[in-house]
């Protein structure tokens, strides 16, 4: 028995033309990923010929469905082939007028798999593989002077330390030019990206007094190049969650609710897998019972997220070489590691996440350990010292008297969205643990943040 092979994401085999609605679909679902492929019906999915009936009826039999099923209209070239005296018909197809529908649904492949995905999902995946590559080449406004020469040395530098980049000399150009970042004596839209000096990037970032964007207890904007942006957003999301101390031996150990490893992974992916001329901005978003972690573009794979833990699939890059960057640093550990490794240091430390996928971008959501009781109210906060008890009430009045100490009982209240009442008591009661004290006159008082 003849065997012509594997099934690979541009080739599929049918047994028989029994299975002619399934093949439509494979058709279909190549079309979208690759606008190309070929189709046998007489062949047995591991390869072995075993071929079927051909005759010139059952040629237009399979004519006619292709032009009936798929839509747009396709024109697949049909024929007769013989492998040691079998006969199979051969389907070669191409289109150019992206999405296809089969009966109605679309496809994508996957491997030698056929998945159905929304028109959603498919106009997200049009749209990440119309900017994959290509952008990052293009050269920006900015010119090969406009470099933030100490951003390119650190990343040399780093790089040589972790292994990735091997000893030498190197220059900015050279580097610039070793990694495609150059062009025409201005920056590729991927070098300004990394190491520019004019600005490139926007980066948000806020603490909100519940867990919905309505009242923030501080908000900052960055506006520098990723390389920079990386640090800004880390060190960021490291002050503003809780610690915890551990005592191994004679040591002590300062240990984070989230771990610094899966911050990192996400943060690198964020900016790694980013549409940097969309709509929207980065944002990192910090909630007392979550942390949210934004990029704009919408996920940059045709595969889920589950598929990256369960199993080994190929990584999907939407922009080759800020990920080749951010590689050679080891911000990125290996090339579609990521939710593999996030998944199993968030299983180790007990922490869940999940995400949300928007038209527009892709959210990543660490959930925070819920340090309250429900009765009590109260939580604990190395932030405010000393591993005392504070309600989250307090904690969010603290918050705020901490940005401005002139601010009154009326506007506080207005701003975390409680009563003028319940105001009061969190400052008497902060008062008398030692957090804060009226300063001047009852009328024109101000309080003076102690802890």
């Amino acid at each position: 028995m003849v065997n012509i092979g594997k099934e690979t994401e541009t080739l599929e085999f049918k047994k028989t033309t029994g299975e002619i609605k399934e093949g439509m679909v494979s058709i279909a679902s190549i079309l979208n990923k690759h606008g190309i492929g070929t189709l046998y019906f007489g062949v047995k999915p591991n390869g072995d010929v075993v071929g079927q009936e051909v005759s010139e009826s059952s040629l237009r039999d399979v004519s006619r469905v292709v032009y009936e099923s798929i839509k747009p209209q396709i024109y697949p070239a049909i024929s007769e082939e013989i492998f040691d005296n079998s006969h199979v018909i051969k389907v070669e197809f191409s289109g150019e007028n992206a999405p296809y529908s089969v009966y109605g649904r679309y496809f994508l492949r996957t491997a030698d798999e056929d998945r159905e995905v929304t028109p959603e999902e498919l106009k997200a995946f049009f749209g990440a593989s119309r900017h994959r590559g290509k952008w990052e080449r293009d050269e920006s406004e900015a010119t090969a002077n406009q470099i933030d020469k100490n951003t390119i040395k650190a990343f040399w530098k780093k790089a040589v330390e972790v292994g990735r980049l091997p000893e030498g000399k190197y220059t900015c150009p050279m580097i610039l030019n070793r990694y495609g970042l150059i062009k025409n004596n201005h920056l590729t839209n991927a070098g300004e990206i990394l190491f520019g000096n004019t600005h490139p990037v926007t980066l948000k970032m806020a603490i909100f007094a519940t867990d919905e964007k309505l009242t923030f207890l501080d908000m900052k904007i960055h506006e520098d190049n990723i390389y920079n942006l990386l640090k800004v957003a880390e060190e960021y999301i490291l002050k503003n969650i809780r610690w915890r101390s551990e005592i191994n031996g004679f040591e002590r150990e300062e240990i984070p609710e989230i771990p610094i490893a899966v911050i990192r992974e996400i943060l690198a992916n964020s900016f790694a897998h980013t549409i940097y001329d969309g709509r929207t901005q980065h944002e990192i978003c910090i909630h007392p019972s979550k942390i949210t972690i934004y990029s704009p573009g919408d996920y940059a794979s045709e595969h889920r997220p589950e598929d990256y833990v369960k199993r080994n699939v190929e990584s999907e890059l939407r922009n080759p070489n800020i990920a080749k960057i951010l590689y050679l640093t080891k911000s990125i550990e290996k090339f579609g590691s990521g939710f593999k490794r996030i998944n199993s240091l968030c299983k180790d430390a007990g922490v869940k996440y999940s995400y949300e996928r928007t038209g527009n971008g892709f959210k990543f959501i660490v959930f925070r350990r819920k340090l309250i009781s429900d009765i009590l109210d109260v939580a604990y906060d190395v932030t405010y010292g000393g591993g005392e008890v504070l309600t989250i009430t307090e904690q969010t009045v603290l918050a705020v008297l901490k940005q401005d100490s002139t601010i009154s009982r009326e506007e506080i209240a207005e701003r975390i969205s409680k009563t003028v009442r319940t105001v009061q008591r969190a400052l008497v009661t902060l008062a008398d643990k030692g957090y804060i004290k009226r300063v001047g006159a009852k009328k024109n008082s101000t309080w003076e943040v102690l802890k």
